[in-house]
């Protein structure tokens, strides 16, 4: 065997095994994404974050490394969900102004927009005859996912569930949202911002900001508003479905 063949193999045995690889490689996939969601003009269905995953699992599953191992480097990562929590103030209180002129619709939006995701997803799973551990997790799937995960202890269901099923809302919502509301016939910015931060979170009011600017700013004010309401009012609402 050639010897330099053997020394790349001794070293891609040390870096798959480090957690530096697993944090090397999640932000390379984002970046990836991120490439690929600008070079298709930021076209919905290259969202960066879907692509993320696709390209972190596929690595995964080639290196053979168990998700356990790979938290322990994206974890880094996960930390500063924590901090991203806290700066859902900045968009709340820049938005207050605005929110006080549209109070009442937008607090109708927040409310019904709130209760039918979790009624329809948990009652989807029920039907199709889901475990308890599934049904549980899709009670705080709409929210934020760093809020979503500390809801989900709450209530005693997994966090780490709670968070794919969380994922997986942001990214369909970013993916299909404009198409829908386009579909629906709603022009305004606002209205259509605000009903992406409340479906579709962090990743939707991302696609917000990408389609305009309006659009953002109410659908980063959904977020953190519905994060609010989710957090203090799920564990109730849960008590009776």
């Amino acid at each position: 065997m050639n010897p330099n063949n053997l020394h790349i193999a001794e070293i891609w045995v040390y870096l798959s095994g480090s957690p530096l690889f697993a944090l090397i490689l999640t932000l390379t996939a984002y970046q990836i994404g991120s490439y690929l969601y600008q070079k298709t003009d930021k076209y919905p269905l290259a969202n960066p974050v879907a692509i993320a995953v696709i390209v972190v699992a596929v690595v995964l599953n080639l290196v053979d490394m168990p998700y356990q191992k790979y938290f322990e480097g994206a974890q880094f990562v996960h930390f500063l969900l924590g901090t991203a929590t806290v700066s859902l103030a900045v968009p709340i209180y820049r938005g207050i102004a605005v929110l006080k002129t549209r109070l009442v619709p937008l607090m109708i939006a927040l409310l019904c927009g709130g209760v039918v995701s979790i009624v329809s997803a948990v009652g989807i799973a029920t039907l199709m005859g889901a475990d308890a551990a599934i049904i549980g997790a899709f009670y705080p799937k709409s929210v934020t996912a760093p809020i979503a995960m500390g809801v989900a202890e709450r209530l005693g269901v997994s966090p780490t569930l709670t968070a794919v099923f969380a994922v997986i809302t942001g990214i369909l919502g970013a993916m299909l949202g404009s198409s829908i509301l386009n579909f629906l016939g709603m022009k305004a910015w606002w209205q259509r911002g605000f009903a992406m931060g409340v479906a579709a979170h962090g990743i939707g009011t991302s696609r917000a900001f990408a389609v305009h600017p309006e659009a953002g700013t109410y659908a980063s004010l959904a977020m953190g508003l519905h994060g609010i309401a989710g957090a203090l009012l799920i564990p109730f609402l849960k008590n009776y479905l």
